[in-house]
């Protein structure tokens, strides 16, 4: 018993200590009701961008007047990070311009970001960005904490802008290591010789935060960041230093390359004459400015020159100088007034002539726009050189401002000059605006219908949309070295235009007593290629059923011609068919393919007349010699662009 007892006392005394501990414990545990404390939201410049800040999730308040187009916003509801975060909430629509409270949420980086208008805001188009971000009303998820201060993933960050303390950085401590607190300053300070290279896609960084949330600073976890090598020493922070994997993507200012749906080679003709006026003038470049700012300028897309006219044109910078939209807003700023008088004319046959270069950056494949500005009316005539303008593939658009009253027509020296200037008179080209002051008002309206490529309708050229088919006798009486040489007249007529799959396409059919085509419409999309085409062509021999022929070439060639192109059919021949042509070629007037009957020699002229379209003068030649054939070339191409000319414009 006296070995018992004091165990028993000792375990009473256990068990009383235990009981002890566990109330105390519970009685920790026993949360008072407190007052759920305040969220507060951090606030931000407007020049912040996303991919700046590190947190995952977080709500920020934007300030007033972040619609300035200084703050730049990649995409269109998804934004690249590279983007302003108040200015791609205007633009979402979350915010207006006098700021307010957001919901940012980071996404996964796009293969491409399309720009657009909306809200006040352009935003450009971007090929691809490594992150992206939605924005949201600031309604906070039940159960989510959100940051109150940000973590930035550079020293130079807005938040030190705008009132925030920056947080120091410290790596997580490791077994056997000491490591102490490295704040941004710090970071930025320590030699590029200490730096240690480490494999992951971005130095190392963790931060100190108030945010619940994990802060993810690169592609791997932090576990993976652990057992990966890490030595101690100096902490390389994300402040200057980027891998060289990332250089092109993460450092450097993203190169827009412009609204892939608005490719066209444009030319601003501003007016500097005297008569306008400094102020008018200024208005005049802020108009410009705006257009440009909406347009979305790159190498993908638009491309825009300026000529300024007074009493003679000049250049103020062409089509490849500018390849974004703030380079060429700089540049418009700087443009000084020439003076003088107000000769349009003069300007558009200027542009006409020298602008639209490949020198001065003119892509070929892009349609060729000429924006004319005009401060009342021109003080010389602007129709001849403006038919020659369309002619040669410009889409000539006139804003006039303040035009001639009643009591000023008189001294106009072209009444009418704008719609005899533009493209075409059914008011897609045309702008009259009342006053200078509400001149703004045209800015969207302009870059909508410039931009509207399938309605630029002088784009259209006689030598660029046309389905040129050629019907070529092979009859015996051709013999070799004749046949030789129609074939040369045939590629000295198909090297005048502009041949591709959108531009004009040419076919070929060889015809005796039987047809046979020699390659259709669709076969050849360049013109190497069509002239290598013609030379293999090889000689048939035989009859002359072109009746036949024609019949064959409205069936197996110009069945497959595009609905938008002009369908031209170039016969040529040494001899009086053996059969009927009147019935097939007023086929191939019904289905509106124009006809060009060529004879040589043998053949009847009467007959050529028949087949051509009238008037016949115009569509039908005949030489006595095939050496003669390329004597005719020059008038059919001639003949070609003034029937394509003469269309009414309306």
């Amino acid at each position: 018993m006296g070995i018992v007892v004091p165990t028993m006392k000792a375990s009473v005394i256990e068990v009383l200590l235990v009981l002890l501990v566990t109330g105390i414990h519970s009685n920790k545990e026993t949360p008072k009701k407190t007052k759920r404390p305040k969220l507060t939201v951090p606030q931000i410049n407007c020049d912040v961008k996303a991919g700046k800040i590190i947190n995952p999730e977080f709500m920020v308040k934007c300030p007033a007047g972040c619609q300035d187009p200084k703050y730049h916003v990649y995409g269109t509801g998804v934004y690249a990070s590279y983007s302003s975060v108040c200015g791609a909430a205007i633009h979402s629509g979350v915010l207006d311009n006098s700021g307010g409270k957001i919901l940012v949420r980071k996404v996964a980086g796009q293969s491409g970001y399309k720009g657009s208008y909306s809200n006040g805001v352009q935003s450009l188009s971007l090929p691809r960005w490594r992150e992206s971000f939605i924005v949201a009303e600031s309604k906070p998820q039940k159960g989510v904490a959100y940051p109150s201060t940000l973590t930035y993933s550079s020293s130079k960050t807005a938040a030190a802008k705008a009132g925030e303390t920056t947080k120091a950085y410290e790596k997580p401590s490791i077994p056997g290591t000491t490591i102490q607190p490295v704040t941004l300053t710090q970071a930025q300070a320590t030699p590029v010789a200490e730096v240690t290279h480490r494999s992951t896609s971005k130095p190392f960084a963790a931060s100190v935060t108030n945010s619940p949330r994990p802060q993810p600073v690169g592609h791997r976890s932090q576990e993976m960041e652990e057992v990966d090598g890490w030595k101690p020493g100096p902490v390389l922070l994300d402040s200057g230093f980027v891998p060289k994997e990332e250089l092109s993507t993460q450092s450097s200012e993203p190169v827009p390359q412009g609204d892939p749906n608005c490719k066209i080679d444009l030319s601003f003709l501003i007016d500097g004459s005297t008569s306008i006026g400094k102020r008018r003038f200024r208005i005049q470049k802020q108009f410009l400015a705006d257009v440009v700012q909406a347009l979305d300028i790159g190498p993908a897309g638009p491309l825009v020159g300026v000529v300024q006219y007074g009493d003679n044109p000049a250049t103020q910078f062409n089509l490849k100088t500018h390849m974004n939209s703030q380079d060429l807003k700089t540049a418009i700023e700087k443009i000084t007034q020439r003076g003088g008088l107000s000769n349009v004319g003069r300007a558009i046959s200027f542009v006409t002539k020298t602008f639209f270069s490949k020198a001065n950056g003119n892509r070929g494949g892009a349609p060729n726009v000429a924006v004319v500005m005009v401060d009342g009316w021109p003080t010389d005539k602007v129709e001849e050189v403006s038919r020659v303008a369309r002619e040669s593939g410009i889409n000539v658009f006139f804003i006039t401002v303040e035009g001639a009253a009643e009591r000023d027509i008189q001294h106009v020296v072209e009444p009418g000059f704008a719609s005899k200037a533009v493209c075409r008179t059914n008011g897609f080209y045309s702008f009259n605006v009342q006053s200078w002051l509400s001149l703004h008002k045209t800015v969207q309206p302009l870059v909508k219908r410039v931009c509207d490529t399938d309605r630029l309708a002088c784009s259209k050229t006689c030598l660029n949309s046309a389905d040129i088919g050629f019907v070529i006798d092979g009859s015996s009486s051709m013999g070799t070295s004749n046949f030789r040489t129609v074939l040369q007249f045939v590629a000295n007529l198909s090297k005048e235009f502009e041949i591709s799959d959108t531009d004009t396409r040419v076919g070929a059919v060889q015809y005796t007593y039987e047809q046979r085509l020699e390659f259709g419409f669709d076969k050849y999309n360049s013109k190497a290629d069509i002239l290598s085409a013609i030379r293999r062509v090889g000689y048939w021999s035989g009859g002359t059923s072109t009746g036949a022929a024609i019949q064959y070439a409205l069936e197996q060639l110009f069945k497959k011609s595009k609905p938008n192109k002009r369908k031209v059919m170039i016969i040529i021949t040494d001899g009086r068919s053996y059969d009927d042509v009147r019935i097939p070629a007023m086929a191939a007037y019904q289905k509106g393919v124009i006809t060009y009957a060529i004879g040589i020699a043998w053949a009847a002229q009467d007959e050529l007349e028949v087949m051509a379209t009238h008037p016949a003068k115009d569509h039908s030649f005949f030489v006595d010699d095939f050496d003669n054939l390329y004597k005719i070339a020059p008038r059919i191409i001639q003949n070609i662009c003034t029937e394509f000319n003469s269309q009414p414009r309306n």
